[in-house]
């Protein structure tokens, strides 16, 4: 049962308590000074609190792209190589530096409803931080123990989003009675390393509050653990050691010291608890994924379900999003040619003509996570009802109508390849894969590992460096040969960028990839006055800015009518990684995408503005965000963000 815990916003940086509560034991009633002492009663009603705060927290989080707790969009996600389409933050023709411009996560405009907002969350954290161990003194400690454990750890993670959508914010940690004559609760913008400083606190309290595996391994499977604490205060400490919030990441190895110290540390907790990376195959890389029940892999994840296993139905999205019409989707989610020709060869070098990759073969002797990730014509993709399906999105001309195109199977795909990673192949089409109850691994070992890698390289230890990121590749069967095919690492910098690359790689697709170029500012080496930038040509890559997400059709080379001109040929074909048979296989759909096919330009690019092919333009006062007007105008003691105009030129600078 789910029961609402609410409360209002009054001004931006200060939270007032109003209680809503309905269920069968609790009469509707309005508390605007205190959450009713009745929620501390019993262990089940303090559970009620709790699990209500995960609602909140996490309801919307429906797919691996989404990002910001609360919010859940997969916006960031568009700004990155991942997906095409041009939007506000990466468009030419747009240049935002208003507050009317900026995003309205941090809050909107109070009004008389209740909003399920940033500080609003925390309200409620707070309130039952403050309260749990007066009004539920009766509980069992270790249950009030664990209870706080999972509370610290949400304050932390919302924190967490605000400092990496606007570096520093106000800090709210205790309840306050809003007023608008006591300038005591009027709070500043916190510094970075202030937010940072109490995200720690809180997660190393979490850490020594919560078990290293819950003791109902079924019921209380997906709360935090020990372990998830710890693993989580290593990101952080890696976002903070980064170049977006470290002036000095390239001088001084102490952040860099911090966050490794955390990551080893985290490592060594899960791995004492049972977890590490799943399987030893690229099969089992993949069916990782729609593990049920305990997975070593997942140290943070998103349980959902169709209402038949949860008593709230919050169903997996990805799935019908990702799946072709032929197959009862909505349509594929294309993979733009920048992603296609990304990933390394089977033997781990990057896929260049010297090292024999034919981009027109894209499929040919790649990294196994290639097959795993991606889907294209002639590879076998079931489903519940199809096991045995056929991948295919192909078009062709009718020469005797003026050119006309049709598309096979009615799939009209602007990419030849398209992402399957993280499809269930037991997933039903009874109803266009509209439930999913494939969970999401919000946070996986392997990203850890990446984490512990990402140290390594930045405080020049090459060693160690190829040695995690290596654990990684051995894991998907890549051989050990020229260090996994990652070759020589000349310098630190060059270690980085192998990192940065491998992250690319194994988490594509999971809503990792817009941190990782926001954090090391891959946009281009532009910089607002006052910040640091220049990391792209000191790590040796090429500026997202510049650049543009390509598709392309996949198209019979010759005319025909509007009959498919391969249904019966094609018959023949299926491509399956987990055939004994895959290598001869790919060499027969070599064959026969030689013998049928050519590469044709979209008739409109996939990144566009107005139909007229664009190139991407991230403004390096995007990195972090401006306040909002109407948050401005509600705390007019709040700085605005450099860059950032709020009546005047903003002032909070977030690199320290």
């Amino acid at each position: 049962m789910k029961l609402r815990i609410n409360s209002i916003l009054t001004l931006a940086v200060l939270l007032i308590v109003s209680a809503s509560c309905s269920d069968n034991f609790l009469e509707d009633k309005k508390n605007f000074g205190q959450i009713d002492d009745s929620f501390y009663e019993s262990q089940e009603r303090t559970n009620w609190y709790i699990n209500n705060l995960y609602y909140d927290f996490f309801y919307a989080f429906k797919s691996p792209q989404a990002t910001f707790v609360g919010q859940y969009t997969d916006a960031y996600s568009r700004l990155t190589e991942e997906i095409g389409g041009i939007t506000d933050l990466v468009n030419p023709t747009k240049t935002l530096v208003n507050s009317d411009d900026a995003t309205n996560y941090f809050g909107t405009k109070l009004e008389d409803k209740i909003k399920n907002e940033p500080y609003n969350r925390i309200r409620d954290c707070n309130s039952f931080l403050e309260e749990v161990d007066v009004k539920g003194s009766s509980l069992d400690k270790t249950f009030r123990d664990r209870a706080k454990g999972q509370v610290y750890y949400l304050r932390a993670l919302q924190y967490f989003d605000l400092m990496r959508m606007y570096g520093g914010v106000p800090l709210v940690t205790s309840t306050q009675a809003a007023t608008s004559t006591n300038d005591a609760i009027k709070l500043p913008r916190a510094s970075v390393t202030e937010v940072v400083n109490q995200i720690v606190a809180d997660l190393d309290m979490a850490a020594s509050l919560l078990p290293g595996n819950w003791p109902d391994a079924g019921a209380d499977y997906g709360r935090f653990t020990k372990g998830a604490a710890l693993a989580q205060k290593a990101r952080v400490l890696l976002t903070y050691a980064s170049p977006l919030f470290n002036k000095n990441w390239d001088g001084s190895t102490e952040r860099w010291d911090a966050a490794l110290q955390a990551g080893l540390a985290a490592e060594t907790q899960l791995t004492a608890d049972g977890y590490g990376l799943y399987g030893s195959s690229a099969k089992q890389w993949n069916d990782m994924f729609t593990l049920e029940g305990f997975n070593k892999e997942a140290i943070v994840v998103q349980l959902l379900g169709n209402g038949a296993t949860l008593s709230v139905s919050n169903n997996n999205s990805w799935e019908k999003a990702m799946r072709l019409v032929s197959q009862g989707g909505t349509g594929a989610f294309e993979a733009p040619k920048e992603m296609i020709d990304l990933f390394p060869m089977d033997n781990g070098k990057k896929p260049t003509a010297a090292n024999g990759y034919d981009p027109f073969l894209f499929f040919k002797k790649r990294d196994p996570r290639f097959y795993r990730t991606f889907a294209f014509s002639g590879m076998k993709w079931g489903y519940a009802e199809s096991t045995s399906s056929v991948a295919w999105s192909y078009r062709w001309l009718d020469g005797s109508d003026k050119d006309k195109p049709y598309f096979s199977d009615n799939n009209q795909e602007n990419s030849p390849a398209y992402v399957r990673k993280m499809s269930n192949v037991t997933a039903s089409n009874a109803s266009s894969f509209q439930y999913s109850v494939t969970n999401i691994l919000e946070y996986r070992y392997a990203e850890l590992l990446l984490n512990i890698a990402e140290c390594y390289a930045a405080k020049g230890d090459i060693g160690n460096t190829i040695n995690y990121l290596g654990k990684i590749r051995a894991r998907v069967g890549i051989p050990s040969a020229d260090n996994y095919g990652i070759g020589i690492l000349a310098d630190k910098y060059a270690a980085i960028a192998a990192c940065l690359y491998e992250r690319r790689v194994e988490l594509a697709y999971e809503g990792k990839r817009f941190w990782d170029v926001q954090r090391w500012m891959l946009y281009s080496d532009e910089a607002l006055p006052g910040i640091n930038g220049g990391t792209v040509s000191k790590l040796g890559l090429t500026p997202i800015n510049g650049t543009q997400r390509t598709g392309y059709y996949l198209q019979y080379k010759n005319a025909a009518t509007k009959t498919d001109p391969l249904s019966s040929a094609r018959a023949a074909i299926s491509v399956d990684p987990d055939s004994a048979n895959f290598s001869s296989q790919i060499d027969a759909l070599a064959t026969f995408y030689t013998d049928n096919f050519v590469f044709t330009n979209l008739l409109t690019p996939m990144d566009n503005v107005n139909n007229v092919a664009a190139q991407i333009k991230f403004n390096p006062n995007y990195y972090i965000m401006g306040l909002q007007t109407s948050i401005l105008t509600q705390n007019n003691w709040l700085q605005q963000t450099v860059g950032w105009n709020g009546g005047t030129a903003g002032t909070f600078n977030y690199q320290e």
